[in-house]
């Protein structure tokens, strides 16, 4: 299954392009789509891997690399096979030109490798080449539509990202100076032995530093506003929902979970996570974009998972992976809400476009959903997530972190209040009396992931009444 899920996407990619022209763009998105099912059915399903035993194994010492799935990798895959799909529909309903779509899906399945390989690789360097496939993927993604603004956003996000790069390679240099190879288990069994040594601590702290830039955590968060807002409404699902968590956030969380163990990274990781749940709060407070308001609520939500990463437990651990989870959730659905919001307004500026509540029911529903999600009120999954890195925080002995995460909760439902009285409860402008709901393309990734929300909010505590059988 390891390489099933690198050569799945790659195959697609080949053939959908290969394809004559006039098939081509039909079947790019069914092509894509189903590479997106099928992984998520991979990832639910897990079979054993007897194509990689007896294929793809034969290979490994000409690749130069082997793949391992643990719970992390399928939590991954899994994220970036629902968040794909949802992009992709999104992209279905609002792009009509060929070349947008045929490009957008071949990007698409570049990224999904990228991703993939992120979830299962076993060493410094792969994780490096990884990271910077999808990344590279994301930089034509963002300015797909070459307009001047995504061009500006992304010039931005590459500037710092190619200071993160270096910052990695440099790590991954120093690691091959004091241990045999750059896997995780040999700098794992290495770094304690050379525990009194510089080299290590540089190359964790270099490390370490790419990662959070990647993530765009406070104070590296400069180009993820910029970058959310000028991003076309498919990217933006994509983008917010899956690919900067995927080349920052869940790569930071394997670093830390299998390379460096315990550490004063730690208390780098509180102090950063404290730091960006409140300032992207705050950030969030003062925006008239719906977009942009999104995206510091990312940078927000993203301070919970690293924060309960900090706590330095396996309970933390896995509270963060279940924020993670859920912030791709319902942080797509968000996004996607914002791509019915502009397809039928023409705009995502709140002073533009407010009062659309009874025109929009469904949009205002689910982006209630994903709203009081994000907030962390019961019985959404956003509730025990959250609840999850409070608890971990807590038992950790870091209390004020865990009050700090508790009122950073508050500051989250005050700015989505807002949004939500300005968006469907002023008075409807003259212009927008013509708005109808978006169809049902559109809303289906709204719909499907504000359900998946509420199903999980649900589930879990009946899932744990009957002792978790």
């Amino acid at each position: 299954m390891t390489y099933l899920l690198l050569l799945l996407p790659l195959a697609a990619l080949v053939i959908m392009n290969l394809l004559p022209g006039r098939f081509r763009v039909r079947s790019a998105l069914l092509i894509t789509g189903a590479v997106c099912i099928i992984q998520i059915g991979l990832v639910l399903v897990h079979p054993t891997g007897f194509w990689d035993r007896l294929i793809i194994a034969q290979l490994e010492p000409v690749l130069g690399f082997n793949l391992q799935i643990t719970w992390l990798a399928l939590v991954m895959m899994a994220v970036a096979g629902l968040v794909s799909l949802a992009a992709l529909l999104v992209a279905a309903a609002l792009w009509q030109r060929e070349f947008e779509l045929l490009n957008f899906s071949s990007l698409l399945l570049i990224a999904l490798i990228g991703m993939n390989g992120i979830a299962m690789v076993n060493g410094l360097f792969q994780l490096y080449i990884f990271i910077e496939v999808t990344a590279l993927a994301t930089f034509i993604l963002i300015c797909l539509r070459r307009d001047r603004f995504a061009f500006e956003g992304v010039w931005k996000y590459l500037l710092l990202s190619v200071v993160a790069s270096v910052l990695m390679l440099t790590a991954v240099g120093l690691s091959l100076i004091f241990s045999p190879s750059s896997t995780f288990l040999a700098l794992r069994a290495t770094i304690p032995l050379a525990a009194g040594s510089f080299l290590p601590r540089a190359a964790i702290a270099l490390f370490l530093s790419g990662l959070l830039i990647k993530s765009g955590v406070v104070p590296f968060h400069g180009w993820l506003p910029d970058a959310y807002q000028a991003a076309p409404a498919p990217v933006s699902v994509l983008l917010a929902g899956v690919i900067t968590k995927a080349t920052g956030v869940f790569a930071l969380i394997r670093f830390v979970a299998e390379v460096t163990g315990p550490a004063p990274v730690y208390q780098v990781l509180l102090l950063t996570g404290a730091l960006s749940v409140v300032v992207g709060a705050l950030g969030a407070l003062g925006q008239t974009d719906v977009k942009r308001l999104l995206a510091y609520s990312s940078i927000s939500q993203v301070g919970y998972i690293i924060m309960a990463l900090g706590a330095g437990t396996t309970f933390g651990l896995i509270a963060a992976m279940f924020h993670f989870f859920n912030h791709a959730i319902f942080k797509s659905q968000l996004f996607a809400n914002a791509a019915a919001l502009e397809a039928r307004a023409g705009s995502t500026d709140l002073n533009k476009i407010s009062g659309l509540g009874g025109r929009m029911p469904v949009t205002s529903v689910t982006l209630l959903i994903g709203s009081l999600s994000t907030a962390g009120l019961p019985p959404l999954a956003g509730f025990w997530s959250k609840l999850a890195v409070i608890m971990a925080l807590w038992l950790a002995g870091q209390s004020l972190y865990a009050f700090i995460a508790a009122l950073a909760s508050v500051l989250t439902l005050a700015y989505f209040l807002f949004l939500q009285r300005k968006l469907f409860f002023n008075k409807l402008s003259p212009e927008l009396s013509g708005v109808k709901e978006a169809g049902p393309l559109l809303l289906a990734p709204a719909v499907g992931l504000a359900a998946l929300t509420v199903i999980i909010g649900l589930a879990l505590p009946v899932y744990w009444l009957l002792g978790g059988r």
